[in-house]
């Protein structure tokens, strides 16, 4: 049986913060809906205090952007983005369309189609979060998606210079400087200056996350995301407390709402790794945000051994697993709902994060139970098509579609088929609903 050394806020807490950024989201969709750019302009300055005559920047201004990083900076953001590209090319190969004849005649196919446009939101508010760019751009180029769109906030005051730099290195069309709930409703909807997109992908705050889950269906959208969640599974043998411990803040870091979870089946481990954390927050830069985040939603679960931490683990669905034990691999032979795996002390999530290749863009409350994260194949569609090359193959399938829609009580359906077992099969089956074939219109 587990043991809870700390415990995280309540559901019911949870859902009463949901529910009020839901009615706040609702609200101002309907108002971008009803007035475009207008809307979209009061919201940009009100929120981001930040106005322009258009939100798109310039070639001259994108350029202006990228020559503000040292060359360094730029040789930094091109090795990530060969990182991304690379294994999204690898998972785009592994996608292959078919077409084989199933039965004498009968020909199935699909084809893998892109879509047409993609809209890509990268944060920027509170950090620069440049490696947005590389995750969603550049997996929806190697899709060969013709148009994406991106849209990140102004960074103290202008468009953040890596950000805009990593979305035109991607290969992004249009570069807007816009955030929030705006940016997402004018690319999910579009207004006046904005064509909107069929997918819309990328992190960003509980109101970005709400946004688009309420655009789901109006267009298509990579998963349901919120805030950060790190799960660290733990033993004595492949970890110690201060690795567990700088691997949980390393994302709480994100924000206040960033669940931090150790799983463990040392309570020695445990309780050094909580030691360590209190000691590490108070050196760590980013502590303010990181210490609300761990007593907010912290957790530290004790467990008895392996199989019971495989349970607890895929019980929380975390969308990044941090594995350190004496044998990660058990992990991934055994979890099935995770966002991601980090296995070994070699790795951690911050490299998925920023730069070796995987995409960040992963499942969080518990959407790890039935999805994973972005890739390519989120912006392929794949389609099926189906012909048939002689009469003796339309005669013959057409004969069980009828009898077939028969017992659902389709006429028309069987229809379809009955016409074609006439005309090919030269049999005399009676219309659909009628004892005898009707006479053919002249």
């Amino acid at each position: 049986m587990a043991v809870y050394l700390k415990r995280g806020a309540t559901a019911e807490a949870k859902a009463d913060r949901d529910r009020s950024v839901r009615d706040t989201v609702e609200a101002i969709l309907a108002d971008i809906e009803a007035r475009g750019d207008e809307a979209v302009r009061e919201l940009s300055v009100k929120f981001d205090k930040w106005d322009r005559e258009s939100y798109r920047l310039s070639q001259s201004e994108i350029q202006d952007c990228i020559d503000q990083l040292s060359g360094q900076d730029l040789k930094d953001i091109e090795f990530a983005q060969t990182q991304v590209r690379n294994f999204a090319r690898i998972q785009r190969d592994s996608m292959k369309d078919v077409e084989v004849e199933t039965l004498p005649g009968i020909v199935l196919g699909h084809k893998n189609l892109p879509l047409n446009a993609a809209g890509c939101y990268v944060p920027g508010g509170k950090y620069p979060l440049l490696a947005s760019a590389h995750m969603s751009v550049i997996t929806a180029k190697v899709a060969g998606v013709p148009r994406v769109v991106t849209c990140a906030p102004p960074f103290n005051g202008k468009p953040a210079p890596a950000i805009v730099a990593a979305q035109a290195m991607a290969g992004a069309d249009e570069i807007y400087c816009l955030g929030g709930i705006q940016a997402v409703a004018a690319m999910g909807i579009g207004t006046q200056s904005i064509a909107p997109v069929d997918i819309l992908v990328g992190p960003g705050n509980a109101f970005v996350a709400e946004a688009k889950r309420q655009l789901f269906g109006r267009v298509g959208i990579d998963l349901f995301a919120g805030p950060t969640e790190t799960l660290v599974i733990a033993d004595e043998i492949g970890c110690d407390g201060e690795l567990a411990a700088t691997d949980l803040l390393g994302q709480a870091e994100h924000g206040p709402d960033s669940p931090a979870v150790l799983l463990t089946t040392s309570e020695k481990l445990a309780r050094e790794t909580m030691a360590e954390i209190e000691r590490l927050l108070q050196i760590l830069p980013t502590a303010e945000i990181a210490r609300k985040a761990w007593e907010t939603y912290g957790e530290v679960i004790v467990a008895e051994n392996d199989e019971e931490m495989v349970r607890i683990a895929d019980e929380i669905a975390s969308e990044h697993v941090q594995v350190m034990t004496r044998d990660p691999d058990y992990f991934l032979a055994n979890m099935t709902n995770y966002g991601a795996l980090f296995l070994g002390n070699r790795t951690n999530v911050s490299y998925g994060d920023k730069v070796i290749g995987t995409n960040h863009t992963l499942p969080t409350k518990k959407a790890a139970r039935y999805t994973g994260g972005l890739w390519v194949g989120k912006f392929l569609k794949t389609c099926t098509y189906q012909r048939v090359l002689t009469d003796e193959a339309s005669a013959m399938i057409g004969e069980y579609c009828s009898r077939l829609c028969a017992l659902e009580g389709f006429a028309g359906h069987g229809e379809q088929a009955n016409i074609r077992v006439r005309r090919y099969g030269h049999r005399d089956v009676p219309y659909a609903g009628r004892a005898e074939p009707l006479a053919e219109a002249e």
